[in-house]
């Protein structure tokens, strides 16, 4: 287990709306994770990171969120908030991609992260989804 990481921390990153929040949640991440001492997660956690804002920014048209925890002993959950309550579409099989140019993002995160869901959101009013992948410590 990592020194710097023996209790549980979160961290929330709220975006709007904009293509360049995708390259602003990942080195936000890169900076959250090597200040915790979990440098051997980053090229990982950016990659999923990258994956669930880019869906939350090109797929809906309000604002996301980045949400980023730990869980001693060793779990670290990535999650993508955006305002659309629709679930994300399942990822597909490779073989079926083709050489399309989209429809990874899912299917990168499934087979990147130990598990990995959605769920749906209401609070205040406000309606929504949280698509979210883990990651063991190594």
């Amino acid at each position: 287990m990592p020194e710097n990481t023996p209790e549980p921390w979160e961290y929330c990153l709220s975006i709007p709306n904009d293509p360049r929040a995708v390259t602003v949640s990942r080195r936000t991440l890169r900076l959250i994770l090597t200040a915790h001492g979990l440098i051997g997660l980053v090229d990982v956690a950016e990659l999923l990171a990258t994956e669930l804002i880019t869906n939350a920014v090109r797929h809906t048209k309000g604002p996301a969120a980045l949400r980023v925890r730990w869980a001693p002993p060793g779990t670290l959950r990535i999650g993508a908030w955006d305002a659309d309550p629709e679930p994300p579409e399942p990822p597909v099989p490779l073989a079926r991609l083709g050489e399309a140019e989209e429809g990874r993002g899912l299917l990168l995160v499934r087979a990147c992260s130990e598990v990995w869901g959605w769920h749906p959101l209401s609070r205040h009013g406000n309606r929504g989804k949280y698509v979210w992948c883990e990651l063991p410590a190594a």
